[in-house]
């Protein structure tokens, strides 16, 4: 395979190899270098479909040097692929700041498309919004993310939440508080690998149903959380509008964004939002 230089965005399989792209396993082999988001685990991966391209440490911690160090390689005529440990890379993984920073410094930036956990677990989840909003991980401190909950409970869409197995627990409960008993939830856990689950329940049992078994507090997990009903309560403005005048956001601000998140009338929300700082 020819390759020009450019930077190659390419996916990885969630767990099964079988899901490398043929398009994919070919960039990886044609290319010298791999920026990858930890060395140690893509070096097997590289191995096993017989590429010599050589590794550059692409993480969080590293992502400006990184990408420096890419727009060296791609300067001196020279290809590089990215790669996260599973699935597409700027997916709540490292490389967003990388391509960026690529793409600003003038050079090509070509996407193949392959594995997402998400859009993985969508497919299966049998949830029917025609939209869906993809927040990846949700705060650690139970604050923060009461507060982040609170602002997505009425919207109309499937809501995506990816989550470790130490905050699985801590984390479902919080969707159920916030987000109510009825509600479905999709537990979409390790995707494509040999104990991959994907069961659905009322939010009310979710937590019931994770503690009957350690083994379905394992893994990795997509949560898919059913949208609100059409008919969620009136009051979600009002809540939003209290979350964004807690944070000192301007009144008319504040009721553009909550009539934005909510889709209620943003002259409404302007007149409460006056009300309730009057109030306070």
């Amino acid at each position: 395979m020819t390759i020009e230089s450019a930077l190659y965005v390419v996916p990885t399989p969630l767990g099964n190899l079988q899901d490398m792209s043929l398009r994919a396993v070919e960039v990886l082999k044609a290319v010298p270098w791999v920026a990858a988001e930890d060395t140690r685990h893509s070096q097997p991966l590289l191995r096993h479909f017989g590429s010599g391209a050589r590794l550059l440490p692409a993480h969080q911690h590293n992502e400006e040097q990184a990408a420096q160090g890419v727009i060296d390689k791609l300067a001196a005529g020279e290809a590089v692929a990215l790669v996260s440990d599973a699935g597409t890379p700027a997916f709540s993984d490292p490389g967003a700041r990388i391509v960026a920073r690529v793409r600003e410094a003038g050079f090509k930036v070509v996407p193949l498309p392959g594995a997402c956990a998400a859009v993985t677990a969508l497919s299966a989840s049998g949830l029917m919004a025609p939209h869906f909003l993809f927040y990846g991980f949700l705060p650690a401190k139970a604050g923060q993310r009461q507060k982040e909950l609170e602002a997505l409970a009425a919207l109309p869409y499937t809501l995506v939440f990816y989550e470790a197995p130490h905050r699985v627990l801590e984390s479902v409960e919080a969707l159920a508080a916030a987000f109510g008993p009825e509600r479905t939830i999709v537990f979409a856990r390790e995707l494509t690998k040999l104990f991959e689950t994907i069961h659905a329940c009322p939010l009310g049992e979710a937590l019931e149903w994770l503690q009957a078994d350690a083994n379905r507090q394992r893994g990795e997990f997509v949560l898919l959380v059913e949208a609100a009903p059409e008919d969620a309560d009136d009051g979600a403005g009002e809540r939003v509008l209290r979350l964004l005048l807690a944070e000192g956001l301007p009144v008319k601000q504040c009721a553009k964004l909550a009539a934005e998140i909510t889709g209620a009338s943003k002259n409404e929300l302007y007149q409460k939002a006056l009300a309730l700082k009057d109030a306070g």
